[in-house]
C-alpha cells in the first residue's frame, strides 16, 4: 500500500465551504474528496490538493456529534503554524490578503536563503510562506543567522 503523505495537516474552521474556496484560490490547489454533514450546512471532510499533497479541512463539530477538533475562534487562537513552500511567496501572500488574511510578518529576504512571510487566514489559522531562493551550507546559514540576529539587536 502506497502512502501519499506521512503527515496531513487538518484544520478546523467556522465555514468549511468558504475555507475550501479560500485555500484553493490562495494556494492554487484543487479540491479533492469532500463530504457535507447530514445537515447539508457543515463540511465533515474536505481536501485541498497541492502538488499531490493534501490539506484536510472541516467545520467544528460538538463532542456529541463525534467532533474533537476546535477552531481558533473556540480556542482563542491557534496553536500551530503551517508552512507552505511556494514558488512565489509574495504572490501567495498578496492573494491571501486580497481574500481577507492579515499579514503578521511581511515577506522578506531571510538568512536561510529564502523569502518568507506569515499571515493569519480569515479562519484564524497561521501560515508561513517560504520561497527558497538558494541552498546554503549549514556553516553559511549559521553565519547568516548570527549576522541577522546581531543586526536585530541594534535595530
Amino acid at each position: 500500500m502506497s502512502r501519499e503523505d506521512q503527515f496531513v495537516p487538518h484544520v478546523f474552521v467556522s465555514d468549511g465551504k468558504a475555507a475550501m474556496d479560500f485555500y484553493k484560490a490562495v494556494f492554487g490547489g484543487t479540491e479533492g474528496d469532500s463530504m457535507m454533514a447530514p445537515d447539508g450546512k457543515r463540511l465533515m471532510h474536505g481536501e485541498i490538493v497541492l502538488d499531490g499533497h493534501k490539506l484536510f479541512v472541516s467545520d467544528e463539530f460538538s463532542e456529541s456529534e463525534g467532533g474533537s477538533g476546535k477552531t481558533p475562534q473556540t480556542l482563542g487562537g491557534t496553536s500551530v503554524r503551517i508552512t507552505l513552500s511556494a514558488d512565489d511567496a509574495d504572490a501567495v501572500v498578496r492573494r491571501a490578503v486580497a481574500r481577507g488574511a492579515r499579514v503578521l510578518m511581511p515577506v522578506q529576504d531571510m538568512f536561510w536563503g529564502a523569502r518568507y512571510g506569515k499571515f493569519v487566514d480569515p479562519f484564524g489559522h497561521e501560515w508561513g510562506i517560504n520561497q527558497q531562493l538558494k541552498e546554503l551550507t549549514p556553516e553559511e546559514t549559521e553565519a547568516a543567522a548570527a549576522e541577522f540576529l546581531a543586526k536585530k539587536k541594534t535595530d
